[in-house]
């Protein structure tokens, strides 16, 4: 069952206040139509009633997938220590998660549908930055992103974006699975504490001791 909030929000377009739902939880097993909305990103969108801008709000949410055991917070900032909530849920086999933006949210939602290990997808990306790079299809700056897209038959597919231009990379699900196996405990996390698997935390695997890059 979701539960919501409704607040008044200030439009940073024209000034005026209108009424915004702010939901807190969304229970994707019994909201369907809030799950498709979550899946698209669209719950965090707004219309202004008044100028008619259309704008996205990031908010505190936790979606939970009790089919497929997963919950998502959506938190740019780590406000309070999430040990407590995420405790009970860990122990049941749940993956806990973190999601600092919208599009985080988005891709971790389509990576567990698809039963996939984000740490593997998010090693898969990093990767693909690497020979993106080292083969000189471009250079890190001509990059605006990294996206997982889906895994079909044991292949994973991820989309760099450049600018105008995208490339796509068809990466075998037991090449990853060799790779993490060959160092599990660095792949380790506390599922517990909603750790936060992205980009940056990847690189930080392999970042010197020094912290340079």
């Amino acid at each position: 069952m979701a539960e919501y909030r409704t607040i008044d929000y200030r439009c940073p377009y024209c000034g005026h206040t209108y009424s915004v739902r702010m939901y807190d939880v969304i229970d994707a097993d019994t909201e369907p139509d809030l799950k498709e909305r979550c899946r698209s990103g669209d719950i965090f969108h707004v219309s202004c009633p008044h100028c008619r801008r259309e704008y996205m709000i990031q908010y505190p949410l936790l979606y939970i997938d009790r089919g497929l055991r997963f919950a998502l917070l959506v938190s740019e900032k780590e406000t309070a220590p999430l040990s407590r909530l995420g405790r009970p849920l860990a122990e049941q086999g749940y993956r806990l998660r973190r999601c600092t933006s919208l599009q985080e949210f988005t891709e971790k939602i389509a990576v567990f549908e698809d039963d996939m290990d984000d740490i593997m997808v998010e090693l898969a990306k990093y990767d693909t930055f690497i020979e993106y790079v080292d083969n000189r299809k471009g250079t890190p700056e001509d990059i605006t992103s990294i996206e997982y897209q889906r895994t079909e038959n044991e292949v994973m597919k991820i989309n760099v974006r450049a600018d105008d231009k995208s490339m796509s990379f068809l990466i075998p699900v037991s090449m990853m699975q060799e790779e993490m196996d060959a160092s599990p405990d660095l792949y380790r996390v506390r599922e517990e504490d909603f750790p936060v698997v992205d980009s940056a935390w990847v690189i930080s695997l392999f970042a010197p001791e020094d912290g340079t890059a």
